[in-house]
């Protein structure tokens, strides 16, 4: 097992932070950029920056923070830790409880998120530290994933012939993408377009619109978020947002009207992004949330009408290990699973009408 040590970030490790978390083993995940970091302190969190150190490499790591009245911190590793291996998750447990204690942070509890695909001998790996396993938090725990490097004509051969199909006869037919400013405008247009689809295809909450803006505003303003749309009787009709982070692309938000004229007018959309990301250095496309692999026809699933889409370019759908909960504090710990937890959503989702995590 690596030994790590953990710390938090200097000053100038921050400035740069961006640098360091696409340096990471896995490169990184938009989860853990300066943009979203500064999206979440307005949303109920505190960012902190941890750095996890051994002898071979070091991770940079976005933490968010909440506090409790008797129990103290919780913190939550977003799509953390980023390690080289499932085998490094024992040394960070490790180097988690050596910290907490050390600094006398006053953590209860730490919520882990990493990037590492559900295997057998993963999960016994991760569940032998004594972690718990949690509810999984994000949309793409499970995902359809796109190896992109491939040179354009043998990419959208690559593509399942759902896909491949739609993007070649949206581009005989003629239509059109377009890369869209940061406007109000075009962002409510985005929006609207998102909550169509959300109630027509799933069955998950879209947040407010005003979290939405700063993140889009966010990742625009660094060069690493761009608005696409495809308009329809000079309205628009397809709109999605897309990130380059590090090596990865991911299609982040993304909507439609339910009834168009186009006929792959949606593909094409990531057809254009896929392009436009990998011209910018990124080799993998995530879809951004598919049902598990093994509930891809369960049609009662929140993301089936999402995962038929995305699964029409990638044929195969990646699993995750999804979160658990590193226990510090055993009795608090227990506090928090009790009622803890539920007290607290209910407060913050009543008080702010936001969601808590």
């Amino acid at each position: 097992m690596r030994e790590f040590t953990a710390r938090f970030a200097t000053s100038e490790e921050i400035e740069h932070w961006d640098k360091h978390v696409t340096a990471n083993p896995n490169g990184g995940n938009l989860l853990q950029s300066e943009a979203f970091a500064e999206v979440k302190q307005h949303f109920g969190w505190k960012p902190l920056h941890l750095v996890y150190e051994t002898a071979d490499y070091s991770s940079f790591n976005l933490v968010l923070e909440k506090s409790f009245p008797l129990l103290g911190k919780l913190w939550y590793l977003i799509k953390g830790p980023d390690v080289a291996g499932v085998e490094d998750i024992p040394g960070i447990i490790k180097a988690n409880q050596e910290f907490v204690k050390r600094a006398k942070l006053g953590v209860f509890a730490i919520k882990i998120e990493p990037d590492i695909i559900l295997e057998d001998d993963a999960k016994a790996t991760i569940e032998a530290t004594g972690v718990v396993k949690t509810p999984n938090l994000q949309p793409n725990d499970s995902t359809a994933l796109l190896d992109i490097s491939p040179e354009e004509n043998q990419l959208l051969r690559n593509l399942h012939s759902r896909g491949r199909n739609a993007v070649r006869r949206a581009i005989r037919e003629g239509v059109e993408v377009h890369p869209m400013e940061p406007t109000e405008e075009n962002f409510r247009s985005m929006y609207a377009l998102m909550t169509n689809t959300v109630e027509a295809k799933s069955q998950v909450r879209v947040r407010e619109f005003d979290y939405y803006r700063r993140f889009w505003t966010n990742f625009m303003d660094r060069g690493q978020g761009r608005l696409l749309f495809v308009f329809e009787n000079g309205v628009p009709s397809v709109g999605a947002f897309v990130i380059n982070y590090g090596r990865k692309g991911t299609y982040k938000d993304g909507g439609s009207l339910q009834k168009r004229g186009q006929y792959g007018d949606s593909h094409l959309v990531q057809w254009t992004a896929i392009n436009e990301v990998k011209e910018l250095g990124c080799t993998e496309y995530d879809f951004c949330g598919t049902p598990p692999a093994d509930r891809l026809k369960d049609t009662s699933h929140p993301f089936h009408g999402l995962g038929l889409f995305k699964t029409s370019f990638s044929k195969t759908v990646t699993d995750f290990v999804g979160c658990y909960d590193q226990i510090i504090s055993p009795l608090k710990y227990k506090l928090w699973t009790v009622a803890g937890e539920r007290i607290a959503r209910q407060l913050y989702t009543r008080r702010t009408g936001k969601q808590f995590y």
